[in-house]
């Protein structure tokens, strides 16, 4: 799956610069390839990307639920030596 996406992605910025390669002489073919790796790219790579990628995640995780708020705030932040507040200021 992985070098099914990398090729599609491959052709589809080839068929780009083709078609910017062509523009001069032949505009109406220049513009179906530019067009062709555009859709190529956007319609069929990506969204193929994202379901490989998202395969066995939980969205639940990456939503911003009042769980996941309340988790966020709940982490204390921990400052290290070097960076703390003016009010902790030793000299």
């Amino acid at each position: 799956m992985r070098y099914l996406i990398l090729l599609i992605v491959l052709a589809s910025f080839g068929c780009i610069v083709y078609g910017f390669n062509l523009e001069d002489s032949q505009e109406a073919t220049a513009h179906k390839f530019i067009g062709g790796g555009t859709v190529g790219l956007f319609l069929v790579a990506m969204p193929l990307f994202l379901i490989k990628e998202s395969r066995g995640k939980k969205m639940n995780d990456y939503m911003l639920t009042e769980e996941n708020i309340r988790k966020m705030q709940g982490k204390s932040t921990k400052n290290t030596e070097n960076q703390r507040f003016p009010k902790d200021k030793k000299d």
